[in-house]
């Protein structure tokens, strides 16, 4: 006889029992309201079944338990620790079995009603998301428990409350049956980290109610109906309208869009309530086989966006959400995929008011049981149906109001199965204004939208032209890359050549970036932490950290990329005129203004308005620039147009640059140097020019004062996370076969050093120990009394079957090396398939300001298209241009670390001059580099021109830094 305990509930596969059924959240009333966050008691034990439910009482004494802020998360505060995995789940796979380990987190809040407190109606507890399993008690009554970590949970509990001394006791458990369906790619986290608040209910105070407001985009006229639980009246002031809940009006109306986010305030006003509203204006439909909004096809140029903060998690307050929302449109994001789980009510308000189009996904992923060829999946066992259709409808009744939602998804990642068909014909019964999207809907027999992930370039290209088959209901469907662009670490890249893809094809509607921030946490030891470094069973090391932006929300250079491919306005052209188009699905180009500078040699010599029609969207023009205000005397010039905001908006200032194009007119001379002088054989030393050399091994020591160390050829990069790729891929991943080929630990073989009348001449050969591949390398030193010049030329040995991470010359100078300037890319990084973002002109920095602060140190801070560099007295011209990297520590020492705080600046700055770079990709998930983007071991020759720095390291003025 199997014997029950109190804590069953936690395997129940049920969503619980005693909460309200889902109704639709809206910020504000004029009904009371009392928020219970801040400080509350918590005991953590490790089991489920550890203590006994004496603290639920009035009078117990909780002083000697430990204080946590809620919303948090317990192991964030001091209290245990966190766990990362991707998709494995973190206990024994026997649903809906959980561990007798079981972190457990009595939490205990002794609250007063404020005096004002009204003494009729009722009051509801409301939870807006406790991780996984919570039971609640008020004033000693046990009144329910649920699951659905990312759900709302409401109770009735107006006869339970007194003036004061209510007790509110939740207990918290980390793992429940709930557990098995919050599989998402993220930190396991327990705690109460979303809000909680006491809603007081007044006599005929509003239950549920649903704004239905649609746009008729031939008519211009909006048609608004809001049907509630409880009778009364809608009002909008600006559209005069004044009608009974569950009446129509149509009236001339301002549609809203992420482009144009037009709101208007109403008012629901029961008996009992009155219900500030936020209305939009919008209608979402699937026509022509194509996802359109208000007539129009929309494009999304979208992020996936988790939660987080890196000291307090998924416990984000209104400001971080705020800054995530402006972060996104100043860096010209028009869309989010809330991955994968409905997010902070609060976010959604903001998506609503600063624009962006939102895919809601709802909370569930059972990735882990893809280990198990998907045996026993939750979603396909009818067991656990009510739960899904629990979680679907808490996310679809919290959310229905909101005009920036236009899909549903069913969540992540969950297989196949009849509970995900019950689910999509829930939501498809309750909501008929919006699309349902499920990316393992692979037929979409449930879905109106044909979603993949990481898919390759070609194989979205063969889906736009409709050459993919499958079912005949998903040919006559949009397609979106629900995930692409794993930006995790130095990436991704490839982006703009997916752009390209999807400005093509109609049937191609953009995608969403995987993903917005990296999931790093704050530690004194790592600097940021990642999966392992909290000493986990199981864990996914870094692959936590693959986000735009930084753990602590600095965008890094994939932001950057990101911002310039998806620009709405796109400039480019030819000497003497420009053509500018207007990539916007809706507003025109009345916001921007334009304007032109012209460069000489990467300085700017005058600027000027730039007049464009306010184009339509999908229109272009030619617009004439004037004539060069200078001539260029053999130097480089070029044009930059800039569109920026001509006036504030609510996400960014006037000014703000929205989008960019540099046009050529005369092209760099090539540096030259006549080899006039001879090389001079001392006892130990060689003289050429400026330069001395070892005599014995021509190795460069000096260039002028400026003292020189270990220049020879490099072929080897820190490997990024791109290059290293995912352990599941079947794909070449070409950091794996780098190391195979011992590309890192590369010898070098002298062969001779020769001196004639006008050249130093040193012959080597560079290949790795155990293989029979190599480079002939050879360098030649000329100059001409002042400057110095080295023409490096590399010939493949051996059948090279990998190319190169990278082809060029290191060397070190003094650590008294600080500041550089540089004509080329910046004034970020760059790499072949990651550099549409990097401007051609003059920038400065620090050699530490030219480190990108990636969470897992890698190769990094490449500035790419270098005309020139001056760093430690010494200045370098490249013919052709080339890739410069400064950095405090060697390859080698980047290559080992594990942790920014594992890099520790040593006695010299290497320099990296590199003729070729290979290219990113976005492997760590997705494709590897495009083969245009390959680094081939070919025959290769390049130069380099040496000379003392005009303006020495003492007379740089402080500039900014820039990374």
């Amino acid at each position: 006889m199997t014997s029950s305990t109190a804590a069953d509930y936690i395997e129940d596969v049920s969503p619980g029992t005693g909460a309200l059924p889902p109704r639709a959240r809206y910020t504000s009333s004029d009904a009371k309201s009392l928020s219970l966050n801040g400080s509350w008691r918590l005991r953590v034990s490790a089991t489920a079944d550890a203590e006994d439910d004496s603290f639920t009482e009035e009078g117990y004494d909780a002083g000697d338990w430990a204080e946590v802020t809620v919303p948090g998360h317990w192991v964030l505060q001091g209290h245990g620790s966190p766990i990362y995995t991707n998709h494995l789940y973190p206990f024994p796979v026997d649903p809906p079995h959980v561990p007798t380990e079981n972190p457990t987190g009595d939490h205990l809040r002794v609250f007063d009603l404020p005096s004002e407190w009204p003494s009729d109606g009722g009051a509801v507890l409301r939870f807006d998301g406790v991780e996984s399993c919570a039971r609640v008690w008020l004033n000693g009554t046990d009144i329910g428990e649920f699951k659905g970590s990312r759900l709302p949970h409401e109770f009735a509990v107006g006869h339970l409350l007194k003036p004061s001394g209510n007790v509110l006791a939740v207990r918290v458990h980390q793992w429940s049956a709930g557990s098995y369906l919050e599989d998402q790619d993220q930190w396991w986290l327990p705690g109460i980290f979303r809000d909680v608040a006491l809603l007081h209910r007044p006599p005929g105070s509003a239950l549920d109610f649903f704004v239905h407001a649609s746009y008729d985009h031939t008519s211009g006229a909006g048609t608004l109906r809001v049907d509630s639980d409880v009778d009364g009246r809608i009002t909008v002031p600006a559209l005069d309208i004044d009608v009974a809940t569950g009446e129509s009006v149509t009236v001339p109306v301002r549609p809203w869009t992420a482009e144009t986010p037009y709101l208007y305030d109403g008012l629901l006003t029961t008996e009992g309530e009155r219900v500030p509203l936020r209305i939009g204006f919008r209608t979402v439909e699937l026509s022509d086989g194509l996802i359109k909004v208000n007539g129009k096809a929309v494009l999304f140029k979208g992020v996936n966006r988790h939660e987080w903060h890196p000291e307090k998690g998924r416990a984000l307050d209104l400001e971080t959400m705020r800054e995530d929302v402006l972060l996104m449109k100043r860096h010209n994001i028009n869309a989010v995929r809330t991955s994968h789980y409905p997010p902070h009510p609060a976010f959604l308000d903001l998506c609503d008011e600063y624009g962006l189009w939102v895919v809601d996904e709802c909370d569930l992923e059972t990735h882990g049981f893809t280990e198990q060829a998907w045996r026993d999946n939750p979603v396909d066992d009818d067991r656990w149906t009510p739960a899904l259709l629990d979680r679907a409808a808490r996310m679809v009744e919290r959310d229905k109001n909101h005009p920036s939602i236009v899909i549903w998804s069913l969540g992540n990642e969950a297989g196949t199965g009849r509970g995900l068909t019950a689910m999509a014909e829930w939501i498809h019964g309750r909501d008929r204004s919006r699309l349902v999207h499920y990316e393992g809907d692979i037929n979409c027999r449930d879905t109106d939208v044909y979603s993949r992930m990481y898919a390759s370039h070609a194989e979205v290209e063969h889906i736009g032209r409709e050459l993919d088959g499958g079912t005949h209901k998903r040919r006559q469907l949009p397609f979106v890359l629900c995930e692409y662009g794993h930006a995790m670490g130095n990436g991704p890249g490839g982006l703009a050549d997916y752009q390209h893809l999807f400005e093509s094809y109609d049937r191609l509607q953009g995608g969403f970036v995987w993903e917005w921030i990296d999931h790093g946490i704050k530690d004194e030891r790592h600097g940021f932490a990642y999966g392992g470094d909290f000493g986990e069973e199981l864990h996914d090391g870094n692959f936590v950290c693959d986000g735009l932006l930084f753990p602590d929300r600095a965008p890094s250079p994939g932001l950057i990329e990101f911002k310039k491919v998806i620009e709405p306005v796109s400039v480019d052209g030819t000497d003497g005129s420009v053509r500018v188009t207007n990539k916007h699905d809706f507003a025109d180009l009345s916001a921007f203004a334009f304007q032109w500078s012209y460069q000489v040699d990467g300085e700017t010599v005058e600027s000027g308005p730039l007049t464009v029609p306010p184009l339509a969207p999908g229109e272009s023009a030619d617009v004439k620039l004037p004539a060069p205000p200078v001539e260029s005397d053999g130097a480089e010039s070029h044009w930059t147009v800039r569109a920026s905001l001509a006036a504030d908006t609510a996400w960014a200032p006037a000014g703000h640059v929205v989008g960019w194009g540099q046009i050529p007119v005369t092209a760099r001379p090539l540096p030259y140097v006549s080899a006039t002088s001879a090389p001079v054989l001392g006892e130990r030393r060689i003289t050429l020019g400026p330069a001395s050399f070892d005599a014995r091994t021509g190795e460069l020591k000096s260039i002028g004062a400026v003292d020189v160390t270990g220049l020879r050829l490099d072929v080897w990069r820190a490997t990024t996370d791109n290059d290293d790729g995912a352990s599941w891929q079947t794909d070449i991943r070409h950091g794996l076969l780098w190391r195979k080929f011992g590309l890192h630990r590369m010898r070098h073989r002298l062969d001779g050093v020769e001196l004639s009348e006008d050249a130093l001449t040193v012959r080597t050969r560079v290949a790795p120990a155990a293989w029979e591949i190599g480079l002939a390398t050879v360098y030649r030193w000329t100059s001409d009394g002042s400057r110095l010049r080295l023409t490096v030329s590399v010939a493949p040995e051996g059948d090279w079957t990998v190319p190169l991470p990278r082809l060029g010359v290191r060397f070190g100078l003094d650590a008294g090396a600080d500041r550089v300037k540089w004509f080329g890319g910046g004034p970020g990084e760059g790499y072949p398939d990651t550099k549409s973002a990097s401007r051609l002109g003059r920038w400065e920095s620090t050699v530490d300001g030219l480190q990108t602060p990636y969470v897992r140190p890698q190769e990094n801070g490449a500035r790419a298209d270098v005309r020139w560099a001056e760093l430690g007295g010494l200045r370098i011209d490249g013919d052709p241009e080339f890739w410069f990297t400064a950095r405090r520590w060697t390859t080698e020492q980047l290559d080992a670390a594990a942790h920014r705080t594992d890099l520790t600046p040593g006695d010299t700055v290497w320099v990296n001059l590199d003729h070729g770079q290979h290219g990113i990709g976005s492997q760590s998930c997705g494709p590897g580099p495009l083969p245009q983007y390959f680094l081939n071991a070919e025959p290769t020759e390049f130069s380099f021109v040496f000379s003392e720095a005009v303006f020495p390291e003492a007379a740089f003025p402080e500039a900014p830094e820039t990374s």
